[in-house]
């Protein structure tokens, strides 16, 4: 939860977020169109590694993993076997930990939602969109999780779903403009920063400058971090950046969580002087802003590129087979090591027919329909009915394997 003080005696006037991106001669010469250049690049390569089908059951696995680091950045660390237990109807007995629970869910069930309306850039640069956005987010809370406190932790206000803030606010150093203002500020944040504005590597530096600006305005009363991961998320997917979902930012934030947040605030300073851009807000700063998120991004992308490689996911796998076998696998029995040649395979193709999952086991028949029922009931291999294709699946008792420092061990 933000902490946020009450600010009773602001301006009303409008405070511009000018510049709404770097200058082209300041993008050239700091990097950053090389920097957008060797993202897209990356990302499609990262694209071009996966069948669609493992691109897809990897999103969605991914969509816990964005929630946890998400949410980690605000200070709830609910690790994701706590997610996922949730996700099964276990939740802790200690009501603030199932509270935190219920808001891990809650961000997994907007990610879904998101992907479900199949949103345009049309649609995402709306006021209505992002307020629907928070809506989604926190109509479901708990109301532990809507209270808003001051620096003494005193109750000052409660949330309200997909409402622009009606207070004035500081945040750490930042006055956030007049909360009048916020309808106009959205209006002109979703006009100034739709993807159709620019063309090539601007849309991306503009996606990465919008999530300061976003932030800088706090349409919000609270919310306003997470939403706009969120909202960064869905745009970077809607300029079509190539294997967004498969990658996390949110990790890469996280893991850099006190310079994602000293480079957030220094990108809230005023001009400093003629040598600093032309707009109300220092160029220099969202320039090394932008910078960092492209850094970050470009690390995460790297990150499972690597692990990705099929080379490195067969070694993975067959260690995860030996690593049962070994007893050093917990809640799981051991397994035939040709298991790991269907799940190899599985993973390569997304799929696989059950004759082929029963050919690639190279056993007799009654031998290789047991284990291809191990594989499924241990959820390394799911399907959609009993005669449906076997889908390469992510368990959470294979997710340390498979996607190693993926998460924190617990």
């Amino acid at each position: 939860m933000e902490v946020c003080v009450i600010i009773c005696n602001m301006s009303n006037q409008l405070q511009p977020f000018t510049p709404f991106i770097p200058s082209d001669d300041v993008i050239q010469h700091s990097g950053l169109a090389d920097k957008a250049l060797a993202l897209t690049m990356e990302a499609s390569k990262l694209a071009g590694k996966i069948n669609l089908i493992t691109r897809k059951t990897i999103i969605e696995h991914m969509r816990v993993i964005n929630s946890y680091y998400s949410n980690l950045i605000e200070g709830n660390n609910t690790h994701p076997s706590a997610i996922r237990a949730a996700q099964r109807g276990d939740f802790s007995s200690e009501p603030a930990k199932r509270d935190l629970q219920q808001e891990s869910l809650a961000h997994i069930r907007v990610q879904d939602w998101i992907m479900a309306e199949g949103v345009d850039a049309d649609v995402i640069c709306s006021p209505d969109f992002i307020l629907a956005l928070h809506r989604q987010f926190y109509q479901d809370l708990p109301p532990s999780l809507l209270a808003i406190k001051d620096k003494e932790g005193n109750v000052v206000d409660t949330l309200v779903a997909g409402v622009f803030r009606e207070r004035d606010v500081e945040v750490g150093q930042h006055h956030a403009p007049d909360y009048q203002d916020v309808p106009t500020l959205m209006s002109d944040f979703c006009e100034i920063y739709h993807p159709d504005k620019r063309a090539g590597d601007r849309k991306l530096i503009a996606a990465m400058a919008a999530h300061h600006r976003f932030v800088w305005i706090h349409p919000f009363i609270d919310g306003n971090g997470r939403v706009g991961r969120l909202l960064t998320d869905t745009l970077l997917r809607s300029i079509g950046l190539e294997s967004e979902g498969v990658w996390c930012l949110s990790r890469g934030l996280a893991k850099r969580i006190a310079k994602y947040k000293s480079v957030l605030a220094t990108a809230d300073s005023v001009r400093q002087g003629d040598l600093d851009g032309r707009g109300a807000l220092s160029q220099s700063a969202l320039v090394s802003f932008i910078d960092f998120m492209l850094d970050t991004a470009l690390d995460q992308v790297k990150y499972m590129e690597g692990l990705l490689q099929l080379d490195k996911m067969k070694e993975r796998i067959t260690a995860y087979v030996q690593a049962r076998n070994d007893h050093r696998v917990e809640g799981v029995e051991q397994i035939k090591e040709v298991a790991a040649q269907v799940l190899y395979h599985a993973f390569m193709e997304g799929s696989l027919s059950r004759s082929q999952a029963l050919a690639l086991t190279g056993m007799p028949g009654k031998s290789a329909q047991r284990l291809i029922a191990q594989l499924r009931q241990e959820g390394l291999l799911t399907e959609t009915s009993h005669v449906s294709d076997l889908t390469w699946a992510i368990p959470e008792h294979a997710e340390k394997f498979y996607f190693p420092q993926l998460t924190p061990e617990i």
